[in-house]
Order: C-alpha cells, then structure tokens, then sequence
C-alpha cells in the first residue's frame, strides 16, 4: 500500500441524456455554482475535491476531440483577456488557480465507447505502479463529515488506516434501488471507522439475487452496500480489466468495472484483502437532467449563499402552494 498520489477523472460518455446542451458542450463542463459562491464547471468542481483530498496529479479520460477544450480552459487569463478584469482582484486569482488546476493534468483518449471499465484501463500508463483514486466526472459529492473532510479525503484516510490494498466508498442503499447501483457484500472490520472486508460484488442485482447472496451483516433489513463513485484501487485492476478485454467478458455489451473488481478480489490480491467504507455525504449524478438540478441546490445549501438560498426556495414553494390553492378555489 502506497499514498495516493494520483487520481483518474473517467469523462469520455457523450452526454446523450443531456441533450441538446451536450450536443455543443461536454457535460462535465456544464457550469454549477459551487460551495465557495464560484461559477465552475463541473470537472473542475470534481478535480478541486481530488486535490483537496491531497492527489498531486488528475488524469482526465475524454472522447477524442476533447482534450483541447479543457485545456483551453484550465489555464490563466492571457493580457487582453485580463484587462476587463483588472480591478477584480478575485477573478485573477481564479484565473491563477485554474492555471494551477493545468499544470496537475493530463489526458488519456478512449478511442471507442466501449464501457465504464474500458474508460479506466486508458490510464493504465498514467496511474503506473501506484494505488490511485477514481472517480466519475459527472457525480458532486457533498460531505456531512464532522471532521470537515471532502468525501475522497474521508475515502483515502479509510484506505490507508486499514491497510486494505483496495477500498470502496460505499452508501446504505434501499432494496428498491439497487437496479441503478453495484452492490456489494461485506464482513464489519471496523465498527468506529465503518470500513468492511468485501465478500462479493455484484453489478446492479435484482432485489430477489441481493436478498439470496449480497446481504451483509448487520445492515437494517432492505438495505444494501452500494456504490458511492469513488474507489481507490492498486495498479492490478489492471490487470483485472485486461483479463476481461482481451476475453471479450462484457456486461449489456460493454466492458464493465464491476466484474472486473470482483476478478481483482478473487484472483489478484490476497484474501481479505479488498475493502469497503461507509462514505459520510451524498453523491448527486449531473448526468441526468433532474440530477443537474438537484446537484446545484444541494451545492447552494452547502455553500456561501445558504441563507438566500433558503429564504428564496421557502418563498418560491409558499408561492406555489398560494398558486395551487386559488386553482383549488
């Protein structure tokens, strides 16, 4: 087990379920108003979590084409480009963060759509020998940790106190969701720190196969260990994918990572040694157009503007309730 040092952002999908927006911007860099009260994209509100959580470096997996237009973006104001913002002393400062955000990035291009699995193993060369942190590019995390850590933060501190070589954020999940989720198995091996030994891990199960095989320990009945988008994985998985490539072993026609995790715990690493943690927060798909909106009214509560926010939504809902009432009229 090494530190985590580096983090891969999958952000290759076409963005179909955003349509017609994506058909003219990549989804991952649909704009949100982020916690600090800053208008980001969404990549960047993902990559600013990984370097938080103390990643040095982000690879960024993109369709072909891609590459040129975050890297349009992730780097400083030129001098023409700057003088409408000379008096704006925080835009400047932006316009240095981003170009630090640049210099932590490269890029990797999948060729093909050819699955969530596929995505990842394009950054087979970028991770090299280490462990490394994986995330979506287009789910928010929003922590509810006591402490104060982001949800990677608290994903990497679980990894490396239990000395696991591979760890999964996990989310209590109700039986009647687990179509949407992998979902996993798991034997508590810390009660206090809420991290388990993985037993199984199953892509999105009926309720009638979680009920048979995937129940864990301890868990309310109903409820089930499911996917929370965030891993950290050692270099073998790989290997894992590779085994799954290059014998066409694929999941609704693509090649998965689910199955390609559950290869790793059964056939690469030591027993025992594939690990889960409860994450404390909430993920929010912006992939999906309820989603987005969701995302963002869960980033304003979060944030800055918490109290306008507030104020303007108890309006906007009494508002509401008066227009029902007089059509009940």
């Amino acid at each position: 087990m090494g530190k985590v040092r580096k983090a891969v952002i999958t952000a290759a999908g076409r963005g179909t379920r955003q349509y017609p927006a994506s058909s003219v911007l990549q989804k991952e860099m649909f704009p949100l108003v982020d916690r600090d009260g800053m208008s980001k994209p969404v990549i960047q509100i993902i990559g600013e979590e990984a370097l938080e959580a103390g990643v040095e470096e982000i690879c960024i997996v993109t369709p072909p084409g891609d590459e040129a237009n975050y890297r349009r973006y992730f780097q400083r104001l030129g001098a023409e480009e700057a003088k409408p913002f000379a008096d704006k002393e925080w835009a400047l400062a932006e316009s240095e963060r981003l170009q630090e955000f640049g210099e932590r990035l490269s890029f990797v291009v999948q060729e093909t759509q050819d699955g969530y699995g596929h995505a990842v193993y394009q950054a087979r060369e970028f991770v090299g020998d280490e462990p490394f942190l994986l995330m979506l590019g287009d789910h928010i995390y929003i922590s509810a940790d006591d402490a104060g850590r982001n949800c990677a933060r608290q994903l990497i501190d679980k990894y490396e106190l239990s000395g696991l070589a591979a760890m999964t954020g996990v989310q209590l999940t109700p039986a009647h969701l687990l179509h949407l989720f992998g979902t996993l198995k798991g034997e508590l091996l810390d009660p206090l720190n809420g991290f388990y030994q993985v037993d199984a891990i199953y892509e999105k199960p009926t309720e009638e196969y979680a009920l048979a095989h995937l129940r864990t320990p301890g868990l309310p009945p109903g409820s089930y260990l499911c996917h929370f988008g965030l891993h950290v994985f050692p270099p073998e998985i790989f290997d894992a994918l590779a085994y799954h490539m290059d014998n066409n072993i694929r999941e609704k026609g693509e090649i998965q990572l689910t199955n390609s995790q559950e290869y790793l715990r059964t056939a690469l690493l030591p027993a025992g040694q594939y690990g889960a943690c409860t994450i404390d927060g909430q993920r929010f798909d912006t992939g999906i157009p309820y989603g987005l909106m969701e995302s963002q009214i869960a980033l304003a509560l979060a944030g800055v503007h918490r109290a306008e926010i507030v104020e303007a939504m108890a309006r906007l809902l009494a508002e509401q309730l008066q227009s029902l009432s007089r059509r009940g009229g």
